[in-house]
């Protein structure tokens, strides 16, 4: 790799479009995304980015930087690690600038501006009475993720909460699905729903096999990108998904 930002899409694969029109039947897990899905940081995470650019040579406002940085918006929901990865050839530059990024994303966080978007909460509980499990799934680092939730008063709120570090690789691959559906020794992973705002957790879904990609457009990608990615359904926010799976599907563990 070189250190300038790859010029094709990241998510350009033929499979996009696999896991489309399958037949509802029971969901006994959601697989929920935070930073887009359920929270709003305001901007921190790119700024947390830029920052991490900046401190490891990227001059700001250069092209190299723009264009290193346009990556990181297009593959928003990526493990941040597998981002600065890509970014940079050099696998020691790679790791500090991740762990920049992450320090950097918790000093922003102090002033408490990370907050739940409207009916994140709410839909999380909906589902939990349901009878559904719900894990919460990141691309941050288990030190972030674990500060937001605290932050929140989230620990607890889920049956579970997934990092890259948990499963071995992050978004768009499903190895965070798949680890949630052995950590809560679910049968079959067509009994999972996915929920994110991003076109990596659309693919997620698709690559693991689960039945529901439900996209919400509270984030960083748009409806066409949400449904190119493999989305069977997109809401303007998480808070219309209890309405949809009530309607739609058979829920809970028995």
């Amino acid at each position: 790799m070189t250190g300038d930002a790859p010029t094709t899409d990241p998510l350009t694969t033929n499979a996009l479009t696999r896991g489309l029109n399958r037949t509802p039947g029971r969901l006994r897990l959601a697989v929920v995304d935070m930073v887009g899905t359920t929270i709003t940081d305001d901007g921190r995470t790119e700024r947390a980015m830029s920052q991490a650019l900046a401190e490891h040579g990227i001059e700001p406002g250069s092209v190299r930087f723009e264009g290193m940085l346009g990556y990181a918006r297009d593959t928003m929901g990526f493990s941040k690690r597998t981002v600065f990865g890509h970014l940079f050839e050099d696998a020691a530059v790679a790791e500090s600038a991740n762990r920049t990024f992450e320090l950097v994303y918790d000093q922003l966080m102090e002033d408490g501006g990370v907050r739940a978007i409207p009916g994140a909460e709410d839909a999380i509980q909906w589902m939990r009475e349901s009878g559904m499990l719900v894990c919460l799934a990141t691309g941050f680092g288990r030190h972030t993720q674990n500060v937001v939730l605290e932050s929140l008063g989230w620990m607890g709120l889920a049956d579970l909460s997934l990092c890259p570090d948990d499963a071995g690789r992050g978004r768009p691959y499903p190895d965070m699905i798949l680890t949630a559906v052995l950590a809560l020794d679910l049968d079959d992973v067509r009994e999972v729903a996915v929920v994110g705002d991003t076109s990596s957790d659309m693919l997620s879904g698709v690559r693991s096999g689960a039945s529901l990609m439900a996209g919400v457009l509270t984030g960083s990608h748009s409806e066409a990108t949400l449904r190119a990615a493999g989305a069977t359904v997109v809401f303007d926010s998480i808070k219309q998904l209890p309405a949809f799976l009530e309607k739609d599907w058979t829920l809970g563990r028995v």
